[in-house]
C-alpha cells in the first residue's frame, strides 16, 4: 500500500486575497489620514488629565479658526478602530469645536512601544502635575522592564538592559532629565489614595512628606486624610517621617495623628517638640480620670462631651472631632488657651483683712481645694 504523501500548501490569507500589495504595504507603514473622532478610543489608563481649562478654550477657538494643524498619533486596534497615542486634548477640542474627523498619523506600534511613545510625547508639555508624572513614569518603567526581559507588571525593580549598561530607571532618568531618586519618588506617589494625591497636585502637600505618607496602608491614609480635613492642616516632612515610623511599629491611630499634627512647626517646617514625648503622652490619655484632670471615663472609652465610644475619627462628626481634639489638647498642651479651664489645685492666699502677712495662707499647710472655674 502506497504511503500517502503529505502536501504542504501555503494558502494566502483573506487579507492577501482581498487587498492589494500597495494596501498591505501602507498598513505596515506610517501614514496620515482623516479619521472620525468616534472611531478613536482613549489610551488605556491614560495618566495625563484632559481638563476643560483656559488652555482648552484657546485650543477650541484655534481649531475653529484654523483646524487641527498638528495631526494626532494613533495605532490600529486588532478589534477595529483606532487607539489614541498622542492627541487626547486635540481630539476633545475638535469634538467641542464641532469637527467630526481629525488628521491622524497611523503608526504600527506594539503595546510597550505605544506606552513609551505616549509618555514621551506628553512629557513635552510645559505644565505637568505630579500625579501625571507619577503614573507616566511608572507605566514607562514597566514597559522598559518588559522590553529588558522582566514581564511582571507589578515588579518595578530596575533591571540592566541593552541601554549602554544602564539600569532601566537610570536610563529613564537620563531620557526625561530627572535623577534616579526623583524617578523613584514620583513612582511612590502612585501608592497614595486619590484624595491625598490630589492634595499633592494642589500643592497642599510637598513631595518629600507625600513620599513618606505613601508607605502607609490605605486604611491609615484615609484616617490621615480625615484628620487633615477636620483640622485644616497638613504634615511637614518631619511629621510625615514620624507618622510613617509609628505606622511601621503598629502604633498609629487617630489620637497619635492628632498629637503629631498639633506640633508647632518652625519656618523650616520641622516640628518643635520632642518626637517621642507628645505621642507617648497621648497613648495614655484614655487612662486619665476626672480626679486628675482627664476628660475620658477610665475603662469605659466613653467621651463625656459626646456620649460616644472612642473609635476612628471617621465615625465622629466634625463637631465631635473638634470637641475630642480640644479635650486632648487641653491635657497635653497647656500652652494652648482652653474655653474650659482644667481643674487646678492651689493654696488660697488671704487678703490683708485677715490680719495676716501678705502672701500667707489662712489654711493649714497641705490644705488645698480646686481653683474656681
Amino acid at each position: 500500500m502506497a504511503k500517502s504523501r503529505e502536501i504542504n500548501m501555503n494558502l494566502p490569507s483573506a487579507d492577501d486575497l482581498f487587498t492589494t500589495q500597495e494596501e498591505r504595504d501602507q498598513k505596515n507603514q506610517e501614514h496620515v489620514k482623516n479619521i472620525s473622532v468616534y472611531d478613536i478610543s482613549d489610551f488605556p489608563n491614560h495618566p495625563f488629565k484632559v481638563k476643560m481649562d483656559a488652555k482648552m478654550v484657546e485650543t477650541i477657538e484655534s481649531i475653529r479658526e484654523h483646524g487641527v494643524l498638528v495631526p494626532a498619533l494613533v495605532r490600529e486596534k486588532p478589534t477595529g478602530g483606532y487607539e489614541m497615542i498622542s492627541g487626547h486634548r486635540r481630539k476633545m477640542a475638535s469634538e467641542l469645536a464641532g469637527l467630526e474627523s481629525i488628521p491622524c498619523i497611523v503608526r504600527n506600534l506594539s503595546d510597550d512601544e505605544a506606552v513609551i511613545v505616549m509618555v514621551d510625547s506628553n512629557l513635552q508639555r510645559e505644565e505637568i502635575l505630579p500625579s501625571e508624572k507619577a503614573f507616566a513614569y511608572k507605566m514607562r518603567l514597566e514597559a522598559m522592564n518588559r522590553q529588558a526581559g522582566r514581564p511582571s507588571k507589578n515588579n518595578l525593580t530596575p533591571v540592566v538592559s541593552d541601554l549602554n549598561g544602564l539600569r532601566t530607571n537610570e536610563a529613564l532618568g537620563k531620557e526625561v532629565g530627572e535623577s534616579r531618586e526623583t524617578i523613584r519618588r514620583y513612582i511612590r506617589l502612585t501608592e497614595l489614595i486619590p484624595e491625598i494625591l490630589e492634595m499633592v497636585d494642589d500643592k497642599k502637600i510637598s513631595m518629600r512628606p507625600a513620599v513618606e505618607l505613601s508607605y502607609l496602608p490605605k486604611e491609615e491614609q484615609e484616617i490621615l486624610y480625615d484628620t487633615m480635613e477636620s483640622e485644616a492642616c497638613t504634615p511637614s516632612h518631619a511629621q510625615a517621617i514620624k507618622i510613617r515610623k509609628f505606622s511601621a511599629e503598629g502604633r498609629l491611630n487617630e489620637d497619635v495623628l492628632l498629637s503629631i499634627m498639633a506640633e508647632e512647626k518652625t519656618k523650616s517646617g520641622r516640628a518643635v517638640e520632642n518626637p517621642e514625648e507628645p505621642t507617648e503622652k497621648i497613648l495614655s490619655v484614655r487612662n486619665f480620670t476626672a480626679e486628675n484632670g482627664g476628660n475620658h471615663n477610665q475603662g469605659t472609652g466613653i467621651i463625656p462631651e459626646t456620649g460616644k465610644k472612642q473609635g476612628t475619627i471617621g465615625i465622629l462628626t466634625p463637631g465631635e472631632k473638634s470637641i475630642r481634639w480640644q479635650s486632648i489638647r487641653n491635657q497635653l498642651f497647656p500652652v494652648f488657651p482652653s474655653p474650659h479651664p482644667t481643674p487646678l489645685v492651689y493654696q488660697q492666699i488671704t487678703s490683708r483683712k485677715d490680719n495676716k502677712e501678705p502672701g500667707t495662707s489662712s489654711l493649714s499647710e497641705g490644705q488645698r481645694f480646686p481653683h474656681p472655674a
